[in-house]
């Protein structure tokens, strides 16, 4: 089986709430919107917002709150990036989980929470070269 992921769908509560923080916080481009669901290409990915109740009971899994522990990560290409897109997502609605340090595996990194609570981890990392598609790639 190929090692891909073709698309990551995010439960939201509030779908205007949802696009301000992605378009406005992370600066990203819609390439799809309707009322239910906005759909952003990412490289190599789509990444879509989709109203949480649709979503569970298309997923039949109404009831279900409690995902299991996961954090969504940005990387970024210097430490100096960190702290100014977790400003801005800040600003665009997002409250701060862990504010950006060192942590002992090395890089700097902090967290911000989206509106409904999906934990983005905003990450540079010397060992993980960007290209210029925004690839990352796992070195050691």
């Amino acid at each position: 089986m190929q090692q891909q992921i073709s698309l990551i769908t995010l439960g939201v509560s509030d779908m205007e709430r949802s696009r301000r923080f992605y378009v406005e916080g992370f600066g990203w481009t819609p390439v799809f919107e309707s009322p239910h669901i906005i759909f952003y290409q990412m490289n190599g990915f789509v990444l879509s917002a989709f109203l949480k109740d649709a979503l569970e009971e298309d997923m039949s899994r109404s009831g279900l709150r409690t995902p299991g522990a996961f954090s969504l990560a940005h990387n970024v290409a210097s430490k100096e990036d960190v702290e100014p897109i977790m400003r801005r997502l800040l600003d665009a609605g997002g409250a701060l989980l862990r504010p950006a340090d060192a942590p002992p595996h090395g890089g700097f990194r902090g967290y911000v929470a989206d509106p409904d609570d999906h934990a983005w981890e905003i990450a540079w990392n010397p060992s993980w070269p960007i290209d210029e598609h925004g690839h990352v790639t796992f070195q050691m």
